[in-house]
């Protein structure tokens, strides 16, 4: 006799292929639209399912998990952070949680790149005279970025995406500083060519350019807060393709208006959608809609592992992206 097949619900909509493997394998209740599920659909969701696969955009909280049915002993997380997720309660109540670490590294990696030239080289600026019709012609003088080889990037946050950035930046004939919790084994710092900062102020001090590639963790909360970023050169620039809640929004909008530093390219906010007005107004600013991971290979393959995860869990097996204590 077959055993009944696992009970799923997806928050958001997935990619067609995922979206048609899951049907294929489980007994899914897929996302008609592409809205972020209610609070009280979330709780049915728990209430009803054996695994729940939520993105970045759902908040389970303790609340949530405390109202879940007995069923539900997987939360399959389409995506690499869990801050969205009160792990500690979910184990507690004896529930596992994976995630899709590893998949997006590339993508990233690619972004910060992209804003990091973006700014440095004032693309936005001549995009917006083009598109405006402004455009009188060469000028000796007109539109002056800046020259990427030879500058100093200090990345914060020196795991797979910020070795990632470190070598698509060495290409470009940047300069490798880093700031991590951990310092790098030594042939992995030697195969980078980085230099390795014990003191983040010091590092935030020399660099031109500096890339926010670390996770949020209460550890991380305005990292770079109004003390930091003042120790900024006026000529650097800053980017952040991580997690929005690392820098102090405001009193980066405040320097920035003030001139006080070059310029910033945002993938992810503070304060999610809410971003400050401000920011808008400025010409020195790269603003992107969370876009850092937004590739269809990329989001396919978080689809693959989230997929993985749940049938290895079917077949009585830890799922291979558990997320554990010593992750956290």
């Amino acid at each position: 006799m077959a055993r009944e097949r696992l009970s799923v619900v997806v928050t958001r909509r997935l990619p067609e292929p995922v979206e048609t493997r899951l049907s294929e394998l489980f007994d899914v209740r897929l996302r008609e639209d592409d809205t972020p599920m209610t609070k009280a659909e979330l709780v049915e969701a728990v209430r009803q399912a054996d695994v729940l696969v939520p993105t970045i955009t759902d908040t389970i909280d303790a609340g949530i998990i405390g109202q879940a049915g007995e069923n539900l002993r997987l939360i399959a997380n389409y995506g690499a952070g869990v801050d969205n997720i009160d792990v500690a309660t979910a184990r507690q109540r004896g529930i596992m949680v994976s995630n899709t670490p590893g998949v997006l590294t590339d993508d990233t990696a690619d972004m910060a790149m992209a804003l990091i030239m973006a700014v440095v080289r004032r693309i936005p600026e001549g995009l917006s005279v083009m598109q405006k019709g402004d455009w009188q012609g060469w000028a000796p003088t007109a539109l002056l970025g800046g020259r990427l080889a030879g500058r100093r990037l200090g990345i914060l946050g020196m795991g797979r995406i910020g070795q990632a950035v470190a070598r698509r930046a060495a290409a470009f004939g940047m300069q490798i500083h880093y700031h991590n919790r951990k310092r790098l084994r030594p042939e992995i710092e030697t195969g980078l060519e980085a230099t390795y900062w014990e003191s983040l102020d010091q590092m935030v001090a020399r660099m031109d350019v500096i890339s926010i590639n670390c996770p949020s963790t209460p550890s991380t909360f305005h990292l770079m807060n109004a003390r930091r970023l003042k120790l900024l050169k006026p000529n650097a620039v800053i980017v952040n393709t991580s997690r929005g809640e690392v820098i102090d929004e405001h009193a980066l909008t405040r320097m920035l208006r003030s001139d006080e530093i070059a310029g910033a390219g945002l993938d992810v906010y503070e304060h999610g959608t809410d971003i400050n007005p401000r920011l808008r107004e400025l010409p020195n600013v790269v603003l992107l809609p969370h876009m850092g991971s937004a590739t269809l290979e990329g989001r396919i393959e978080m689809g693959e592992k989230v997929l993985l995860n749940i049938k290895t869990f079917e077949d009585g097996h830890r799922p291979p992206d558990q997320v554990v204590p010593a992750m956290l």
